[in-house]
């Protein structure tokens, strides 16, 4: 998800901001690669082939006995290794200076077309739909709409899309 939400700056998500640790991109100056988030997914994966290795390792087992066992410890004691190295160095390195980009993420809600569905109890599901279509195609917010055809009073759509309300976060 990291991956995601930091990719960009201009034609991905960019809703965080992962912190540099090396140059940039080899084919895209300027460019912050993802590294701290693609070395755990590959930690992930080691870790998750680990597991599959351990699994198949312990069905071969007969009645009480398991001659796979060094497979079995060598792969959790590696997996366990792996994970106690690599989690201290992703937490220093990448978590703790993830920034989120609010103001992106303000624009992305504001002009979300699905925010017609706030609409729908106010002025009916085919309206809001028209709305939403509207606000799509000409890349404007459903409340500028909603507040151009004058359907609901300028307060109403205030609070209808206080981004609190919205987030359902107390007030």
């Amino acid at each position: 998800d990291l991956r995601l939400l930091s990719s960009g700056p201009t034609t991905g998500l960019a809703e965080v901001a992962l912190p540099p640790v090396q140059p940039g991109s080899s084919i895209m100056p300027g460019k912050v690669n993802p590294v701290m988030a693609e070395c755990l997914d590959m930690v992930a994966f080691q870790v998750v082939g680990n597991d599959l290795t351990v699994s198949f390792a312990v069905q071969a087992g007969q009645l009480d006995l398991n001659v796979m066992t060094p497979v079995i410890m060598y792969n959790v004691l590696f997996s366990i290794e792996l994970l106690t190295n690599y989690l201290p160095v992703f937490r220093k390195k990448c978590i703790e200076g993830i920034a989120v980009d609010e103001k992106r993420c303000a624009q992305y809600l504001k002009k979300n077309p699905a925010l017609a569905t706030f609409l729908s109890p106010h002025i009916g599901y085919l309206e809001a739909s028209k709305i939403a279509k509207q606000a799509l195609e000409e890349g404007r917010s459903v409340k500028e709409i909603a507040l151009e055809k004058g359907l609901l009073k300028p307060e109403e759509l205030e609070r209808i899309f206080d981004p609190k309300r919205l987030l359902n976060e107390k007030k």
